[in-house]
């Protein structure tokens, strides 16, 4: 290092993040300590101040390294830290900070007056932010911020709120364009509007009982856990939905035209069949699709996938390319009637790689149908993985159905594998 100009060794040093390393570089040299103003980039780990010295306080500690730094881009803190820490080191670093995030474990400092402000007060001191990450937080009212003009980036993980604390803070990033809300516990009626909001990802903790109405022209990218209820109208841009429901039932969805859809995913234990339904029909152009759900049903009885037949479900997605089938969906693909006089033109166009899960040898002649049906008429078929899943049955069947299977792998090694 000696040997390199100082430019370069500033260059180099100024790419240092985390806060440990910067303070090493400060004891090697006088040309290490004089790089150290040109970081752009902060990170304080979770730990770093778990043997502090006697008189030392983590937040002095920070306060004293970013003030060391001319302008500072990106402050990550995710050790322990006040608000009236946080209220000055955003104070000081407010007109270049781009970036921040926050491990916020304690919102509600139980010292701090009622009339002060909260941590996440302290935020709307950075004014020209552009990310905002908190993570831990406890919003039992809404934040005092102005607007937010520059911030496109908003994620919030491990939150308590209520729908009208979540309302208030959207308002506040209208231009937000990735919109993140993971493990988000107390809401029951999400409404969001931002109309710059381009990718979402929403997990809402709980029973599975929330409801979520987006109004986004221009998504592009859509990922909903915990929702019974859905509606999202402008759907003219949205290119890869995903909808899960691990801990409750999915009773409706309401989409407009999904003219642009090329990935669907539709999970959950139970599905209404009129929500399975619709999502098929909205989705007709759509080209990877994957299911997992186990049961549909209106009510609390859990009940079996009604018929589809095979050739009609193939031309109403014409351009399906690949697709991921678990046992429910394919067993309803598998019945007596579904290939019967199947017309000679009849032909699967798109369809190129095809993973089915198999959970049950029940109607098992059936079953062998669709599968060298859908070698038979997928032309452009190029990979066919047959996963057997805790297959229950003591009886000899399930031997024989697997039997089979294998033999039919045999006779087309070249596209079949099994799991």
């Amino acid at each position: 290092m000696d040997s390199l100009p100082d430019a370069v060794v500033q260059y180099i040093l100024s790419r240092l993040t985390n806060a440990k390393d910067v303070a090493s570089c400060n004891c090697v040299s006088k040309k290490f300590k004089d790089s150290m103003p040109y970081i752009t980039s902060l990170y304080f780990p979770r730990s770093i101040f778990d043997h502090l010295s006697h008189g030392q306080t983590p937040d002095g500690i920070v306060m004293k390294m970013i003030s060391s730094i001319s302008r500072l881009e990106e402050l990550v803190v995710y050790c322990r830290f006040t608000t009236i820490g946080l209220a000055s080191w955003l104070l000081l670093v407010s007109p270049s900070l781009k970036n921040l995030e926050l491990r916020m474990d304690d919102l509600v400092d139980q010292n701090t007056p009622i009339d002060c402000p909260s941590k996440l007060e302290c935020v709307q001191v950075a004014r020209n932010l552009e990310s905002l990450k908190l993570w831990g937080v406890l919003m039992v009212r809404a934040p005092k911020w102005d607007v937010f003009h520059k911030l496109t980036i908003l994620e919030i993980v491990g939150a308590k709120l209520k729908d009208a604390v979540l309302t208030e803070v959207l308002r506040s990033t209208p231009n937000v364009t990735n919109l993140v809300l993971l493990k988000c516990e107390g809401l029951r009626n999400v409404w969001i509007e931002l109309l710059e909001l381009k990718h979402s990802k929403l997990d809402f903790y709980g029973l599975g009982s929330c409801s979520l109405t987006l109004r986004a022209p221009k998504i592009e990218s859509l990922e909903v856990q915990g929702c019974s209820c859905i509606r999202v109208r402008e759907t003219n841009c949205l290119k890869n939905l995903s909808i899960a429901n691990n801990d409750g039932r999915v009773y409706m969805v309401d989409f407009g035209k999904l003219t642009m859809l090329e990935s669907l995913s539709i999970r959950g234990v139970q599905w209404c069949w009129d929500a399975i339904s619709k999502m098929l029909q909205f989705a007709t152009e759509v080209k990877h699709l994957y299911m997992k759900i186990e049961f549909t049903g209106d009510f609390e009885a859990l009940l079996p996938f009604p018929e589809i037949n095979f050739v009609d479900f193939f031309r109403s997605h014409p351009k399906l390319t690949s697709f991921d089938i678990h046992g429910a969906m394919f067993a309803a693909l598998c019945h007596k009637n579904s290939l019967k006089n199947v017309d000679s033109s009849f032909v699967i166009p798109s369809l190129e790689e095809v993973v089915i899960t198999v959970r049950s040898p029940l109607n098992a002649e059936q079953k062998m149908s669709t599968l060298e049906a859908l070698v038979k008429f997928a032309k452009k078929l190029k990979k066919m993985k047959i996963k057997i899943l805790q297959m229950r049955s003591g009886h000899c069947s399930a031997d024989d159905f697997f039997e089979e299977i294998c033999k039919f792998r045999f006779m087309n090694h070249k596209l079949i594998s099994i799991e």
